[in-house]
């Protein structure tokens, strides 16, 4: 660390670090026998059986300390929450002083001793052994807690700035213990997606991030180079083709959780980067999905919240099953007003200007009717529904209705809260109009839609050798924790979510003069000066600098002193 950078409590922090150093203590060992959680302690502690407690080791960092004479307090916060630590200088002479002195909020610690109730009732650990385990050179911004006259916890100057809190994640955990508890509750909605599934005997599977042609979603990709083939690869957008290779491969039953990468904009409930979890089910239809879907997350609300009836927002969702299903052909009916179905670009563009819905002219028609749904429709759909039956031309790899409704393919989307949270097909394994529909999706492309997907000649192979029926989902996991655990945006849910470049503050030329070693009294004065920057004032001559500093100096009768023209051609050397 470069002490010009840092201010007087890091500065402080730095020193404290230098003088436990000479005393002979190590500010970073190398590790730490550590018995308890400190919510262990905290649910078991009995005081009929303090025996139970009469060994326990802990560690965590400090996040409040109250010094008295020969006894003083502090809480340590572990990963579990936080616990009172006592100590007393008899029992920890050398470490109490340094305690006392050395030690500040921020610094982590361990501690071995045994447990007791104070006269105030708190559950504590006196401790007879204590090492410092990181010393913390940085001051954190830790919110102020009181008691109120109801025994409310009151907190003052909380860590809630959001950019901040996204740009420097640890910070967020370490003050905010709801930030930590839905990161806990994202762990746990995963292992139960997976209970769910290992139960019913499918297998979880990896297929390829890096791939030579990108497919299974309409979405603009990463590119990325591979130099030791000299080829360009891309950044999955999606992991459905290669699982479909493993159903057609033999496996009736598989699934993926993983990150996929689609190279577009940036919202509450969009992050270029995401994790999806796709799974594939031989001979099953997407009415059978429908079921596994609203069971899957009725199972895992259940699970992880202990209840199906939730809030999210200011709306009440219940969970429950069944999920309402309506057909799309019938929400344009009610929202839009007219069915949109089978309409042309010309008269969609039409019904959008209506509507009062926004469009680009290289918009497909596919794209506009798209948007009319997104904007007229989703924010209706606030309990769960699954929206089915789609136009064929929005679902290039959904199996037709077998109603024989004309260009209608048996999807569905599952929206809660207007939100899209799952999507699902009775897929298509007629290679046939699979190739008439991926080439039509590569004549889009070709007239300038980004979005429309390319044609994969192996996936096509790969379903001329025979997929059996099968039924496809994917679900956006990191929209589902954000619904269950009520959190208004992506950036919520995720430990370190993609951010715009920071712009930083132009830098002062006071801030270029105290870099280069200029003391902090003449680094504002050379500015006053006039010099409006480093760079300038190194063209200065160091006797002249020295004679207009003098000559500035006692103008305006600074009471500072001079420096000498050494040391000034040292601070232009």
């Amino acid at each position: 660390m470069a002490r010009r950078n840092l201010n007087d409590q890091e500065l402080r922090r730095l020193e404290e670090l230098e003088e436990l150093e000479k005393a002979g203590i190590d500010p970073y060992p190398h590790k730490f026998e550590k018995t308890h959680w400190a919510s262990d302690i905290l649910e078991r502690f009995d005081d009929e059986k303090p025996e139970e407690f009469e060994n326990v080791s802990v560690a965590g960092r400090i996040m409040a300390i109250r010094i008295m004479g020969k006894a003083s307090f502090c809480h340590i916060q572990d990963q579990s929450g936080k616990i009172q630590i006592y100590f007393k200088k008899e029992d920890l002479p050398e470490f109490y002083d340094h305690f006392k002195k050395r030690l500040d909020i921020g610094d982590i610690i361990g501690a071995k001793g045994f447990v007791f109730r104070t006269k105030t009732g708190e559950i504590t650990v006196r401790a007879k052994e204590a090492t410092l385990l990181a010393k913390s050179l940085r001051v954190l911004p830790a919110p102020k807690e009181e008691i109120d006259e109801n025994g409310n916890v009151i907190v003052h100057d909380a860590f809630s700035d959001k950019e901040l809190r996204y740009r420097k994640r640890y910070l967020d955990l370490i003050l905010n213990p709801q930030s930590r508890e839905t990161f806990v509750k994202r762990s746990k909605i995963i292992k139960e997606i997976r209970a769910y599934f290992d139960e019913r005997g499918w297998l979880e599977v990896e297929t390829p991030i890096l791939q030579p042609i990108y497919g299974g979603a309409s979405a603009r990709p990463f590119i990325t180079r591979h130099n030791a083939l000299d080829i360009d690869l891309y950044l999955r957008i999606a992991t459905e083709l290669y699982l479909k290779r493993l159903i057609v491969g033999g496996f009736e039953g598989v699934y993926e959780i993983g990150k996929n990468f689609r190279n577009e904009g940036m919202d509450k409930t969009h992050n270029p980067e995401f994790t999806a979890m796709e799974l594939y089910v031989a001979y099953k239809d997407y009415e059978w999905m429908m079921e596994t879907t609203e069971d899957l997350i009725n199972a895992v609300a259940l699970k992880v919240l202990g209840t199906d009836e939730i809030v999210y927002g200011e709306n009440k969702i219940s969970l429950k099953k069944p999920f309402a299903r309506k057909k799309m052909r019938d929400l344009f009916i009610e929202y839009a007003g007219e069915d949109l179905f089978g309409k042309s670009k010309d008269e969609l563009i039409e019904v959008a200007k209506k509507l009062d819905v926004e469009i680009e002219d290289s918009f497909s028609a596919t794209k506009i009717l798209d948007e009319i749904f997104s904007e007229k429709i989703e924010p209706n759909l606030i309990q769960p529904t699954f929206v089915i039956d789609y136009p064929l031309e929005m679902s290039p790899l959904a199996k037709k209705i077998r109603t024989g409704e004309p260009n209608v393919v048996e999807r569905f989307e599952l929206f809660i809260s207007g939100a899209e949270l799952a999507n699902a097909f009775t897929e298509l394994n007629d290679p046939r109009d699979q190739r008439e529909r991926l080439e039509e999706q590569a004549r889009a492309r070709a007239a300038g839609d980004d979005e429309a997907m390319t044609l994969d000649e192996d996936f096509l192979y790969a379903l001329e050798t025979g997929m059996p029926p099968t039924a496809g989902l994917g679900i956006g996991i990191d929209r589902l924790v954000m619904l269950l655990t009520n959190s208004p945006s992506i950036r919520d849910v995720l430990f370190f979510p993609q951010m715009r470049p920071k712009k930083e503050a132009a830098i002062t030329p006071e801030q270029e003069f105290k870099a280069a070693g200029i003391p902090d009294e003449w680094a504002k004065i050379l500015e006053k000066m006039g010099f409006k920057s480093f760079a300038e004032l190194k063209k200065e001559r160091a006797n002249k600098l020295f004679n207009d500093m003098a000559i500035y100096r006692k103008e305006n009768k600074l009471e500072i002193k001079l420096p000498d023209k050494k040391e000034i051609k040292k601070w232009l050397s």
